[in-house]
């Protein structure tokens, strides 16, 4: 099993995206994801956050939140706890990204991009204010066959 962070930084209505196209071999590949990524050895997630945004971004986080934690299931890939995160503040100058393309999409236009199934549920989630949740992923192949949110099956 391994944890990750994921987060979506917000400016003016829209959330900074990454479209994953640079790696060969890239489970994401082709789709838009959040900024993120796997955890060091000895970091918590907000220092796995603020890492990684800083590293895929050049961005500094200056006001985040810790929305809640999405557990992936797949029939290829082993089990993952990603830890979501939404943030509205930040400094400095956005770099390139060596994992794909960043850009700055409607937070309506999200839902007509390429992406995983799941994500779309974890969006809707953080679109407005919430409580933490626990939101469960369950994947054969690309296909989403399971989404259960607190314990209780997503219609």
């Amino acid at each position: 099993m391994r944890n990750t962070t994921l987060c979506h930084i917000e400016r003016d209505g829209q959330y900074l995206m990454l479209h994953r196209v640079s790696k060969e071999n890239d489970l994401n590949h082709d789709k838009w994801v959040g900024i993120g990524g796997k955890f060091e050895d000895r970091e918590s997630p907000e220092d796995c956050l603020l890492r990684e945004v800083k590293e895929e971004t050049g961005l500094t986080l200056t006001s985040w939140q810790f929305r809640g934690v999405v557990t992936f299931v797949s029939d290829r890939w082993e089990t993952e706890y990603m830890h979501l995160f939404t943030a509205d503040g930040f400094e400095g100058e956005l770099t390139d990204c060596d994992e794909g393309v960043l850009e700055w999409i409607d937070k309506e236009a999200l839902y007509e991009l390429p992406m995983w199934e799941g994500d779309r549920i974890f969006l809707r989630l953080i679109e407005k204010p919430g409580p933490f949740f626990s939101l469960k992923l369950v994947y054969e192949g690309e296909t989403l066959v399971e989404a259960v949110l607190d314990g209780k099956p997503v219609k």
